[in-house]
């Protein structure tokens, strides 16, 4: 009888405590976006949640009484609310956190190889997430970096609208481009390299402005862009990025993830398409290259013991693009009867990493790529091939003060062209084999100060031995001023053709006056980094940098001492790139955010001329530049509005003898706007209008590309180009992201 009174005390109880008990569900949110994986607890009790990938909560048998509920999240200030739960009550409770700005800072390893927080980086480095070029929609890399600071997309062609890349004034060759840290956009591939990247599998960009050959290499001696994509065990189970212009160019990214046994998989798909020849400005011409792109990738991560690293990757691209005279058909390509450039690229890349299963961190990575153009530049055909092969081992040790990076690395590429440069029966395709060692140690001196010491030795199988060392200096004062001087060399040994598409297309002739040397340089920047933080917890970060760099054997292209030819040879003199610039972002506990920036710099040549030294600027290089982006959220609406542009200083032009067009440009800029509407399902709808100011540059010249109606007289140039040919234009697009 005993036992049963107990049973029924005990069943009574707990119904009385079942009934006692309340539910709280909400939801948790920044200014911009939900945010996941948010910890709510309740203060003094065991309940505990955090959000969904779509910022939503739930927690189910709450006591009765008054508790208190606490938000963390990272990268966010904690939040509370205090509730009366009473009994059988379901209460929606929704939070707004404030970024906590002081508190987040960007991992990278572009300018170490190594992973470290950005501000702990002895090297300077830039970053820019995905939401930074989502402020002003581009259908590639290429064209989104217009509006980074220091950086701008050159177009090198007024038919075939190749181009590059110049970081701080310094042509595409310049710049080396990754992906995941590996060199597999290169010489042939530069100019269409930053295309067909999805941009839904990016993770993050790094920009490293000055030499970096100590660590890279060949190519990195103007400064290096590495993009890094996302890992397949974080990103979002599907996401999808469609827009359309009034110019009829329709772009589309997707993205998703899978699990196959014990390897997470990423893939991804960009699809470009513009087939609607314009020309605005009635050169006879059209003013954008008819392109249709695809390119398709595919990340493997591999789940293995201690967490150690295993990845494969790979992707493969295709592009039929042409642009010439607006009656142009396929069936003229390669022929005389109308002028046309039609380019065919084929191109597959596949890179990785593993982490040895050793105590030592030992990584090994690799990568090859091949590259198969097939072009037409009316008459002239240029058929190119190249293969690239990269494999690299590191050991990565901390031993007391010393962070120490060992390497050794090979690469080969072999390259064949039908050009004078490898083409006929006297030519034999290009094969250089590149083995090096490196070596870096950062010193921590004590809390303020460290230094960063490296050297590379590489073996070139035609230019024999380089030798590039490297030096850095960090002084923290505190953690809001930081101080970084870094100095070194760097070497970039050149292949014409597959640098320079200016030697292929219109009526000039190329003439090599000698076989051409290596350049090297010698660099040295300055860094100063000031972060504001105030009682509203605004945050405002300025950037400082000083620049030098000194070439020898810098190779140029003179357009202008004949008026039929392109003549290229090493300078006999030296040249020079120096500036300063500045970089400001704030940051508002509202949501409002601002990055601006501008760049002073002075790019010239000093060459000897029967005894004399000749001072002059360097051709189609800007004396200065400034961007920004301004992000204004319209709280409670899910609205926010993008304002973004550039503005450039007058550059050198080629012209041709007794040449009408121009010999500098104007100052010009490109803005855009763009209303965003978020909603917290991860759905987005943005719109707005690109070139405001309707800038092309036919604005200040009586033609583009001289002789529009005799492309194959003496006159036919398509080198004097600088902007884009597309004026005011409107563009609509939707985005929808699933993260779980």
């Amino acid at each position: 009888m005993r036992s049963f009174q107990f049973l029924l005390f005990l069943i009574l109880y707990a119904f009385h405590g079942t009934a006692q008990t309340a539910t709280v569900h909400g939801s948790v949110k920044s200014v911009e976006s939900p945010v996941p994986f948010a910890t709510i607890k309740i203060e003094n009790q065991q309940y505990a949640s955090s959000t969904d990938s779509a910022g939503r909560f739930q927690i189910r048998g709450i006591t009765t009484g008054k508790h208190t509920f606490r938000v963390s999240a990272l990268g966010f200030l904690p939040a509370s609310k205090t509730l009366l739960i009473s009994e059988g009550d379901s209460i929606k409770l929704e939070f707004e956190l404030k970024s906590d700005a002081k508190n987040l800072n960007e991992v990278v390893v572009s300018g170490t190889l190594k992973e470290v927080n950005r501000l702990e980086s002895a090297v300077p480095v830039e970053v820019y997430s995905p939401a930074f070029f989502r402020k002003n929609p581009t259908p590639s890399i290429f064209e989104a970096l217009q509006n980074v600071n220091g950086v701008r997309p050159q177009i090198n062609c007024n038919i075939c609208n190749t181009g590059d890349i110049h970081i701080n004034g310094l042509e595409g060759p310049y710049t080396m481009v990754l992906i995941d840290g590996m060199p597999i956009v290169s010489s042939l591939s530069t100019v269409y390299g930053l295309s067909g990247i999805p941009n839904s599998l990016v993770e993050r960009m790094e920009v490293v402005k000055g030499p970096a050959s100590s660590l890279y290499g060949s190519e990195a001696v103007g400064g290096l862009i590495n993009i890094i994509t996302k890992k397949p065990s974080t990103a979002p189970v599907f996401s999808a990025d469609v827009f359309s212009t009034t110019w009829n160019e329709i772009n589309t990214d997707l993205g998703f993830k899978f699990k196959a046994g014990k390897a997470n998989v990423l893939s991804g798909l960009n699809y470009f398409n513009y087939q609607n020849p314009e020309d605005r400005n009635r050169d006879n011409f059209t003013d954008v290259t008819l392109q249709h792109r695809i390119s398709a990738f595919q990340k493997w991560s591999f789940n293995r013991d201690n967490n150690r690293l295993f990845s494969l990757a790979g992707r493969y691209f295709y592009e039929d693009r042409w642009g010439g005279e607006m009656n142009w058909k396929p069936a003229f390509r390669g022929g005389s009867t109308v002028y046309g450039e039609s380019i065919y690229t084929k191109r597959w890349e596949l890179l990785g990493n593993y982490q040895l299963p050793v105590k030592e961190k030992l990584l090994f990575s690799f990568s090859y790529n091949h590259h198969d153009q097939n072009s037409v530049y009316g008459l002239t055909s240029y058929q190119a091939k190249q293969h690239v092969a990269f494999s690299q081992l590191t050991l990565d040790k901390k031993i007391h003060n010393h962070d120490l990076l060992v390497g050794a690395a090979v690469r080969y590429t072999l390259y064949d062209d039908n050009t004078p440069a490898t083409g006929g029966e006297l030519y034999q395709p290009d094969k250089v084999w590149l083995p090096g060692v490196f070596v870096q140690d950062e010193i921590s001196l004590s809390a303020e100060h460290s230094v960063l010491a490296g050297l590379r030795y590489d073996h070139n199988s035609r230019h024999g031995d380089i030798l590039t060392p490297r030096f850095a200096w960090k002084w923290k004062l505190n953690d809001e001023n930081l101080i970084r001087l870094n100095a070194g060399t760097g070497f970039r040994v050149v292949n014409l053709f597959t640098e320079d598409h200016a030697a292929l297309t219109g009526a000039r002739t190329v003439e090599i006056l000698e076989d051409l040397r290596p350049e090297k340089s010698y660099n040295v920047n300055l860094n100063y980094i000031k972060k504001i933080y105030t009682k509203n917890n605004d945050a405002i970060t300025f950037d400082f940098s000083g620049w030098y760099t000194y070439f020898n054997n810098r190779i140029i292209a003179d357009y202008e001492s004949h008026p039929d030819k392109i003549i290229y040879d090493n300078l006999d003199g030296f040249a020079v790139s120096n500036g300063l610039s500045a970089n400001l972002e704030f940051s508002s506990s509202g949501g409002v955010k601002i990055l601006s920036g501008f760049t002073l710099m002075d790019v010239f040549t000093v060459e000897s001329t029967f005894g004399d030294r000749i001072r002059q600027r360097q051709m189609l290089t800007e004396p200065w530049m400034g961007t920004w982006a301004v992000t204004v959220p319209i709280k409670k609406t899910g609205f926010s509005v993008d304002y973004t542009g550039n503005i450039y200083g007058p550059m050198r032009l080629p012209v041709l003898e007794n040449d009408p067009r121009r010999t500098t440009s104007p100052i010009w800029s490109l803005q855009n706007i763009q209303l965003t509407f978020a909603s917290h399902r991860g759905f987005e709808i943005y719109g707005g209008l690109k070139n405001l100011l309707n800038w092309t540059p036919n604005r200040s010249a009586p033609f583009l590309i001289a002789g529009s109606d005799d492309p194959f007289g003496e006159e036919f140039d398509t080198t004097y180009v600088y902007a884009p040919n597309q004026g005011l234009r409107g563009f609509f697009g939707m985005r929808l992201t699933i993260k779980k």
